[in-house]
């Protein structure tokens, strides 16, 4: 219990908030904390409906504060199980492990749930709606936790603020979010598309996918793909240390996840017509 401890640490707090000044600094800390905030609103709907069902049994007035309270305490749970994931991303293999667990989790942000999924019970009280939020929240935010982990590639004040900016707006408008990811499905497949290339980027920054990334590049693969780059005028990436592996590795996560997901979908498809068929 020693790392619960020292999350409350006033010199860890100090020194988060000074990480969080230096880092707020560069172009690549607010990049990052757009990826997480859409990523959480990709993967979070869900978890809001599930909020919107355990609070819809409470009196009108208690509403509200079910609501703030079960989002506050599943926004400061998540926050604690993420920060761990976070730090464990740094030991060989699981960086591979969690990119693959991240492609799946893509794919199937394209497939079709069946209406009646995941429903929950309305609760009775404040304090029994704020318990389902919480731990529904846990149980359901496995995909969220990988997702987010990864976007904030290792950085704990990118992976706070952006926590805790993403969730409230969520539960806020939970559903205007639905309506519009129900109005434009184009936007679905790009989050899809945009957690294939974080997956990608995860698997190559691997400590044992990356020693042997570099060295393939830079073979003569990688120099033949900077003269052509060079040819076009663009910079060197691949050979001497370049991060182009990374790139390639994004652009194929890409492709997995909209290949494997097209499939995916279009047997739930499949299979949901032939048993309206058989009813």
């Amino acid at each position: 219990m020693n790392w619960l401890w020292q999350i409350f640490d006033p010199a860890t707090i100090s020194a988060f908030f000074t990480q969080f000044q230096a880092e707020m600094q560069q172009p690549a800390f607010w990049v990052a904390l757009g990826k997480i905030m859409w990523i959480n609103i990709l993967l979070s709907g869900d978890n809001a409906l599930v909020i919107a069902m355990a609070c819809r049994g409470l009196p009108p007035r208690q509403r509200f504060w079910g609501m703030v309270l079960g989002a506050g305490v599943a926004v400061f749970l998540r926050i604690i199980f993420t920060g761990i994931v976070v730090t464990l991303m740094g030991l060989p293999f699981l960086k591979l492990v969690g990119g693959l667990a991240l492609l799946v989790i893509a794919a199937k942000l394209l497939v079709p749930e069946h209406e009646g999924e995941g429903d929950v019970d309305a609760a009775a009280h404040l304090w029994a709606a704020v318990q389902i939020v919480a731990i529904a929240d846990i149980v359901m935010s496995l995909d969220n936790v990988i997702a987010v982990a990864a976007a904030a590639n290792g950085s704990i004040p990118l992976l706070v603020i952006g926590l805790a900016i993403s969730v409230p707006l969520i539960v806020a408008g939970a559903a205007l979010i639905m309506a519009l990811l129900t109005r434009l499905p184009a936007l679905v497949w790009a989050g899809a598309g945009l957690l294939g290339w974080i997956a990608g980027e995860v698997m190559a920054t691997d400590p044992a996918v990356q020693p042997s990334l570099h060295a393939f590049f830079n073979g003569p693969v990688g120099v033949g793909l900077d003269g052509f780059l060079k040819s076009l005028g663009m910079a060197p990436q691949f050979a001497n240390g370049g991060h182009g592996g990374e790139v390639v590795l994004g652009i194929l996560g890409i492709i997995v996840v909209l290949v494997a997901g097209s499939i995916w979908r279009k047997r739930k498809l499949e299979g949901a017509e032939h048993s309206a068929k058989a009813a």
